[in-house]
């Protein structure tokens, strides 16, 4: 059987018989969309997109649609609860919005693309669920998951209530699927997700656009929860959600890339800053919010320092990495996996990669990074796994104002060197990142290989040997070592002479 590969058509849905009809609840509205289409329009800087924009995916592809709220038939642009009209200025005359909204993309002002202090529990019809994930690292090592799973019941998602609820279902259910399909390693993969678990976990990704697979919006963006409701975001103060084999490495994981996510939030507001100073033609806020985003990517790459004390590479290669793997572009599964209940051919999505963060893609976009032919696609692919109000962010930015042409047309030094500065940041951080991927990836492999690798006491339940099928490429798929030195390259050939 041929694999259907997420962007190129997918299975009908089973909800009403009709893919293009999917049903999300929200916590203030509660509607059937029928209206779906593959590509977002384009919105117009700096328009921005109605406050009541939802993001469904039709065959397989992250799709957006409108939605119009209950009593107001043809409302096409209706304000959200408790949202103001735009000011009036003293001569009667209305005051555009300010571009790209952070709120309109589900962007927290505090949070960044962290979901702000996700919900841990789902309501008592889901405990079912909600047992098996929290019980998994224990139910992988003893062997005993895809048995567990057999005996849950067919549960609809249909009765999941608002975003928070729809985000932690979506978690829970990748979680337990990622749990699933590697529990016996590479070698004892399976290649059908049962009904009951497969049907509600693509219910649940419809509603949200994410894809029916581990993604980083669930593994990290979703997946934190603070031990003192009070207390900082801090790693001391941090637990994830749901966990797999891997002890404290795992958690670490989790944590630090948080923590990455969570030092950029200064730098996605400059964004907003930045666009809205080249509106304005003021010069002076565009080097603050320049200078903030440069200190911003700094402190990412400060962040990730952290990965070296908080994970153990050899837990990290042999035990966590493979849980990560997607069926897509893996030889340990190249026909994909069957979706039992909602398509009879195999599906191919790819696996948790840093690529899909959007953080990353946001600032390329800003600062007019251009990409190689083969990993500006890879990359493009990766945004099919982000949130897609995320997404929707990105592309606003992409259609907005450039940011390069206008440094390069003030001729101002001050600002030629801010910019370069937040591109070399950039560069940096990417260095960075190559550095960490060495150590745990090229180098744990290195071990794995001599036999030498051998989880120390901190490592959850291993799995045996080590994974061999994607030692030469990332959990998404790509080539890793090339991929990440050629995004690298082409990031400091976006620097302009001073």
């Amino acid at each position: 059987m041929t694999a259907l590969t997420e962007g190129k058509g997918g299975p009908p849905s089973l909800l009403h018989g009709n893919r293009d009809q999917c049903l999300l609840h929200d916590k203030a509205l509660s509607a059937t969309f029928t209206r779906v289409c593959s590509d977002p329009p384009a919105i117009g800087w700096p328009g921005l997109a109605p406050p009541k924009t939802r993001y469904i995916p039709a065959a397989g592809q992250a799709a957006l649609a409108q939605h119009i709220l209950p009593g107001q038939p043809g409302h096409s642009t209706p304000r959200a609860h408790g949202q103001r009209p735009a000011m009036e200025a003293d001569d009667g005359t209305e005051e555009p919005p300010l571009p790209l909204a952070l709120s309109r993309f589900q962007v927290s002002e505090e949070f960044g693309f962290l979901l702000p202090d996700p919900l841990t529990e789902l309501p008592e019809p889901y405990s079912p669920w909600m047992e098996v994930a929290h019980e998994l690292p224990q139910l992988i090592a003893s062997h005993r998951l895809r048995s567990r799973v057999h005996q849950m019941p067919q549960l609809s998602a249909l009765h999941l209530r608002g975003r928070e609820e729809l985000h932690l279902a979506h978690l829970v259910l990748s979680f337990i699927t990622m749990g699933y399909v590697w529990q016996e390693g590479e070698e004892g993969t399976v290649q059908v997700l049962p009904r009951n678990l497969a049907v509600p976990y693509w219910e649940v990704s419809e509603a949200l656009g994410l894809p029916p697979i581990l993604s980083h919006a669930d593994f990290v963006l979703a997946n934190w929860r603070r031990k003192d409701p009070n207390g900082p975001l801090e790693i001391e103060n941090l637990d994830p959600i749901i966990t797999l084999p891997g002890g404290e490495s795992l958690r670490g994981f989790v944590l630090v890339t948080l923590l990455v996510e969570k030092a950029a939030v200064p730098g996605i507001k400059a964004i907003v800053r930045a666009l809205h100073a080249i509106l304005q033609h003021d010069e002076e806020t565009l080097q603050g919010a320049l200078e903030e985003l440069a200190g911003a990517i700094e402190a990412m790459r400060e962040a990730l320092r952290r990965m070296h004390n908080h994970v153990d590479p050899a837990v990290f290669y042999a035990v966590i990495r493979i849980f990560l793997s997607g069926w897509k572009d893996n030889p340990a599964m190249p026909a994909g996996l069957v979706y039992e209940g909602v398509s009879e051919e195999p599906l191919a999505f790819s696996g948790g990669s840093a690529a899909q963060s959007t953080v990353l893609h946001a600032f390329d976009e800003l600062l007019g990074i251009r990409h190689s032919q083969d990993t500006a696609a890879f990359l493009h692919r990766m945004r099919n796994y982000m949130p897609p109000p995320h997404r929707a962010f990105v592309e606003e930015i992409q259609r907005g104002p450039s940011l390069k042409q206008h440094v390069l047309s003030c001729r101002d030094r001050r600002l030629r060197g801010a910019f370069n500065r937040c591109v070399s940041a950039l560069a940096e951080f990417r260095s960075y990142h190559i550095t960490v991927v060495t150590k745990y990836v090229a180098v744990a492999a290195a071990k794995a290989r001599a036999g030498r690798a051998e989880p120390g006491a901190r490592a959850g339940p291993a799995l045996g040997k080590a994974p061999s099928a994607l030692e030469a490429k990332g959990t998404g798929g790509s080539h890793i070592f090339s991929f990440l030195k050629s995004i690298r390259d082409t990031t400091r050939e976006g620097m302009i002479s001073a």
